[in-house]
């Protein structure tokens, strides 16, 4: 019931489900634990204390749990926790946590994470996530669910990013992410609603609407945030898309909210 190459190596200890397989010069460490129907195609390191969920998929060359680059680092015995049915490809690495961090990073379900990228300690991804190639998260990062990730965009430490946003290519993200939001740049700015992403997924036209009155009061240039947030809490109080990103902007963070150039606020 569990296929592995004779130039795998799986150490002793290793949970292995039913249904896994074990390609060739793949290495498993002790404390790993690989769910039903997991496959490690070849040359993939499983390393430290993961648990993988069923139906996960790692390509080459991924390198998975091996002791994060965070020089207050000491080996504490924390944790990588992947879902079921993610898609991992080639040359991806992802780090467990510490103990400055929960000592755990953890990925939902159903995410693809592309060719070369990289999740550092204690990062946090929801479930249906997107990163596209070469993406970089530092330590501590939130993505939740069906964010996307553009290619090569790199996202700084305690940065949180909101469901449905959309991160474009080669940004360099240094502070929050509204839910539905979409930034580009370097450095990164709100340039609006991810529209194409909300219509894709099936969001109302109502629904969408509601958004987009909210986002220009928001972000309009007259009073202080505070002021327009509670303003718009007021007036969409029934609206659920928008109540989401009321709470998302007053939830504790150490990054400041992503905001767009002052002549693309209305």
């Amino acid at each position: 019931m569990v296929e592995i190459h004779p130039t795998a190596i799986v150490e002793d200890g290793a949970e292995l489900g039913t249904g896994v397989r074990i390609g060739p010069y793949c290495i498993v460490s002790s404390e790993a634990k690989l769910g039903d129907g997991v496959v490690l195609d070849s040359h993939v390191v499983i390393g430290g204390r993961t648990t993988i969920g069923p139906n996960n998929r790692f390509y080459p060359f991924a390198a998975i749990g091996t002791a994060p680059q965070d020089t207050k680092y000491a080996g504490e015995p924390s944790e990588l926790v992947l879902g079921a049915n993610n898609v991992v490809r080639e040359h991806v690495t992802m780090h467990p946590g510490t103990e400055g961090g929960g000592m755990v990073t953890r990925v939902g379900n159903n995410c693809l994470i592309m060719v070369g990228a990289h999740l550092a300690h204690d990062c946090q991804l929801g479930d249906h996530v997107i990163l596209v190639n070469n993406v970089i998260l530092g330590g501590h990062v939130e993505v939740q669910d069906h964010a996307i990730l553009g290619g090569m965009s790199a996202v700084h430490q305690f940065v949180r990013i909101g469901r449905h946003a959309m991160i474009g290519g080669k940004s360099a993200v240094e502070h929050d992410v509204i839910p539905y939001g979409s930034v580009l740049g370097n450095r990164a700015y709100l340039s609006g609603l991810n529209i194409i992403g909300l219509k894709r997924r099936g969001f109302s036209r109502d629904e969408i609407h509601g958004l987009r009155a909210a986002y220009r009061l928001l972000f309009a240039q007259e009073g202080t945030m505070q002021e327009r947030l509670v303003d718009v809490a007021a007036m969409f109080s029934e609206h659920e898309q928008v109540m989401e990103i009321v709470a998302f902007i007053q939830a504790d963070s150490s990054r400041a909210l992503c905001q767009p150039k002052l002549d693309r606020a209305a």
